[in-house]
């Protein structure tokens, strides 16, 4: 059996592979999450899905290596994590009442096979108070989350609706990643 890799800490992403079945190790990738400014937000999250899983790549040669970075997306601007509170809290006030895009860009890397992909859903808000965002913020849940929200938590409740894939929205996007992997199993060595 061909061994998978996962080029990330995140532990949201390693309970979306854990509850499809995969076994799997956990070996993050060391880079620079810096994005290009002169790159739009879907270049830029397509580019730093590879890098992740190609980061060391020879070391890990034989293996299926899966790096993933997921983005909020607004207006074209890219929310990333928030830094601290006020960030968190401006985010979120940004969001109030808008639908915004989840793009996930995936890097899976086997042998010379490389499959470079992004993944985009919807979320829409709801139309939020400045108490629902307190009161939001104080759970800390917002904290290390791209848009400063988790839909799989507490946050689901900040949300009136989505499109797509909802483990893209949480990290990974599952179909789409459950596809490659298939292919590759299905490889002759």
């Amino acid at each position: 059996m061909k061994k998978i890799i996962l080029r990330s800490a995140s532990p949201r992403r390693k309970d979306l592979l854990n509850q499809a079945n995969y076994l799997f190790d956990v070996i993050p990738s060391d880079i620079d999450e810096q994005m290009n400014p002169n790159q739009t937000p879907y270049e830029n999250v397509k580019a730093l899905g590879l890098k992740k899983a190609s980061y060391e790549q020879e070391k890990y040669y034989g293996n299926i290596l899966i790096g993933c970075d997921t983005i909020v997306v607004l207006d074209s601007v890219i929310f990333g994590k928030p830094k601290d509170r006020q960030d968190a809290w401006n985010m979120l006030q940004a969001l109030s009442g808008k639908t915004h895009q989840v793009m996930s860009g995936v890097g899976i890397l086997y042998k010379e096979k490389v499959y470079n992909f992004v993944c985009v859903s919807e979320v829409t808000f709801k139309k939020l108070s400045d108490l629902q965002i307190e009161e939001y913020i104080q759970t800390k849940e917002c904290f290390g989350k791209a848009g400063s929200y988790a839909i799989q938590g507490k946050g689901r409740e900040l949300i009136a609706s989505y499109k797509g894939s909802l483990s893209n929205i949480i990290g990974l996007p599952m179909e789409e990643i459950k596809k490659v992997i298939d292919e590759i199993y299905g490889m002759e060595d």
